[in-house]
C-alpha cells in the first residue's frame, strides 16, 4: 500500500459498515485495519481463508477486502464458498500478481471490484465507497419494492390536517419525540393515522436520510415472523434455499415501524425484547450476531395495559416500548377539523382519480358533524373517494335510508334549507322511519340508537307540534 492519501473526508466515513480484512501479510492486515477503524463501524481481520470463514459464520459483514493469494485455500475459492452459502455482501479482491484470466475468474466468483497491489489509500477508499453505496441502494430498492408490493397508500409527511387543540397537542408531542432516539409507542383507534405519525417522527428525526421500514405484525405468518424480522441462514428451515436478510437489517440507520405490535405472539415478544436491549439480531439458523442501529416506533389499537393484565402481552416489553407514548385522538374528538380534512382529501384524491372535485354544502357538512366516525380519518377518506366516483358527497353511506333533502321551492324568498342540528336530526330520523314503513325497531337499528330513544324523540316532536 502507498500511504499518501490525505485525511479522510466526511464522505469517506461509514459508521454503520462492518468490514472484514483478509490478508496473510501481517503488515498489510494491520495497516488496512488501522486505516479503516476510524472510518467504519466495525473492522475485523483474518490471516487465512479458514479464519475468515469462521468470522463470517459469526458476523454479518457489509464488505470483505480479500487477498487472492492466501495459504491453503485461495481468496477466490473462499469467495465461491461464501456465495454458495448465501453471503450477499460486497467483496473487493486484492492481489500482487494477476492477469486477465484471474480478473475474469474473480468477477465470475462474485467479486465487486479488483485492485492490484501496491495501491494507494485513495484507491481502496474509492472502491469501498462504490461498494457500500451499491449496497445502500440495494437495501433502499428492497424497501421501495416491498412498499409498492403492499400497495400502501401514499401519505404526505407531516400530513396532519387541522388546527384543533387535539391536533396542536399531537403535533407538539411528535416534534418533541422526533428529536430524541427513544422508542415510541403510538396508540389509538384504527384509522387515526398511526403510520402517518410514524412517518412524521422519522422525517423530523436525525435519521430522516435513512430508510423507513414499515411492517404490520398482524399480517406476518407466526412461523415466519423471526425470519421476516431478523433474516435466516441458508437451510435454516424447509424452503430456505438461500440466505436472506431481515427487516431489521434493511432498516439500518433508519426507523423500523412495527404496526399492530399487540398481535405479536409471546415467543416473538421475548425475542424482540432481547433485540431492543442488546441491539443485536441473530438470523434464524445462524450463529451470526449482527449489530443493528435502528429506531423502533411501535403502534397498537389495543390497550396494551389491559393486554398485559390478561397475560397476552409481556409486561417488560410493554415498559420497554412505552418510553414515549403518544395517543392519537379519534376523529369524533376533533370534529372542528372535518371541513379542512374533507377539503384536503378532495384536493388530493380528485387529481389521482382524474375526476372533478365537488363542493360540500353547509347542510351536508352538518350531517358529517353529527356522525361519530367509528372508522376515524380513514373512514372519511374512503367516503370522499367514493363520493368523487359518484360525483357528489355520498351522505347516504353514513345514514342508511336517508333521502336527499328537497331544496326550498320559494327561490324568490331566498330562504335556505335549515342547517341546525335538531332540524337535520328530525328530518333524518323521519326519513329513515318512512323508508322502513314506520317500523320503529328496524329504524332504531338502522340509526344505531335504542327503540326507547327513538320513541322518546317522536313523542317530543308530537308534543311540540301540539
Amino acid at each position: 500500500m502507498i500511504p499518501d492519501a490525505p485525511p479522510s473526508s466526511p464522505a469517506e466515513r461509514w459508521p454503520l459498515a462492518s468490514v472484514l480484512v483478509v490478508d496473510d501479510e501481517e503488515g498489510m492486515r494491520s495497516f488496512l485495519t488501522k486505516t479503516l477503524a476510524t472510518r467504519c463501524g466495525q473492522v475485523l481481520a483474518a490471516g487465512s481463508a479458514e479464519e475468515a470463514a469462521t468470522l463470517c459464520a459469526q458476523h454479518r459483514f457489509d464488505l470483505l477486502i480479500l487477498d487472492i493469494a492466501l495459504p491453503g485455500k485461495s481468496g477466490i475459492e473462499l469467495l465461491r464458498e461464501l456465495r454458495e452459502q448465501g453471503h450477499s455482501g460486497e467483496v473487493i479482491l486484492i492481489t500482487a500478481f494477476a492477469d486477465l484470466d484471474t480478473a475474469i475468474e474473480a468477477l465470475r466468483a462474485g467479486a465487486s471490484d479488483f485492485i492490484l497491489k501496491p495501491f494507494r489509500i485513495a484507491q481502496i477508499l474509492n472502491a469501498m465507497a462504490q461498494c457500500l453505496e451499491r449496497s445502500r441502494l440495494a437495501r433502499e430498492n428492497f424497501v421501495l419494492r416491498r412498499t409498492l408490493s403492499e400497495k400502501r397508500p401514499a401519505s404526505p409527511l407531516d400530513g396532519f390536517i387541522g388546527n384543533s387543540p387535539a391536533m396542536a397537542s399531537l403535533q407538539h408531542a411528535l416534534r418533541r419525540a422526533a428529536a430524541v432516539p427513544s422508542t415510541v409507542l403510538l396508540s389509538g383507534e384504527s384509522g387515526t393515522g398511526k403510520e402517518l405519525a410514524a412517518l412524521a417522527l422519522h422525517a423530523r428525526s436525525p435519521r430522516a436520510a435513512g430508510p423507513f421500514v414499515p411492517v404490520n405484525c398482524a399480517t406476518l405468518s407466526p412461523e415466519l415472523i423471526d425470519s421476516e424480522l431478523f433474516g435466516h441462514a441458508r437451510g435454516a428451515f424447509t424452503g430456505a434455499a438461500r440466505h436472506r436478510d431481515g427487516l431489521f437489517y434493511y432498516a439500518q440507520g433508519g426507523t423500523l415501524f412495527l404496526d399492530e405490535i399487540g398481535e405479536l405472539p409471546l415467543a416473538q415478544q421475548a425475542t424482540l425484547l432481547r433485540v431492543l436491549e442488546e441491539r443485536r439480531i441473530r438470523p434464524v439458523g445462524s450463529e451470526q450476531q449482527i449489530p443493528v442501529d435502528v429506531r423502533i416506533v411501535a403502534a397498537t389499537n389495543r390497550p396494551l395495559a389491559e393486554e398485559v393484565r390478561a397475560g397476552r402481552f409481556r409486561k417488560d416489553l410493554y415498559y420497554r416500548l412505552q418510553v414515549v407514548e403518544i395517543t392519537l385522538p379519534p376523529l369524533r374528538a376533533h370534529k372542528e377539523d372535518l371541513p379542512a380534512l374533507a377539503q384536503h382529501f378532495i384536493a388530493t384524491l380528485a387529481p389521482q382519480l382524474g375526476l372533478e372535485p365537488f363542493e360540500i354544502t353547509a347542510e351536508q357538512m352538518a350531517y358529517l358533524q353529527q356522525y361519530d366516525w367509528p372508522g376515524n380519518v380513514r373512514e372519511l377518506r374512503n367516503l370522499v373517494e367514493r363520493s368523487l366516483i359518484l360525483g357528489a358527497l355520498n351522505v347516504q353511506a353514513l345514514y342508511p335510508g336517508l333521502e336527499p333533502v328537497p331544496q326550498p321551492r320559494d327561490a324568490s324568498a331566498g330562504a335556505a334549507a335549515p342547517t341546525d342540528l335538531q332540524t337535520l336530526e328530525r328530518r333524518h330520523i323521519l326519513s329513515v322511519l318512512e323508508s322502513v314503513g314506520g317500523d320503529k325497531t328496524r329504524a332504531a337499528a338502522l340509526l344505531g340508537i335504542s327503540r326507547r330513544t327513538l320513541e322518546r324523540r317522536c313523542a317530543e316532536w308530537q308534543a311540540a307540534a301540539s
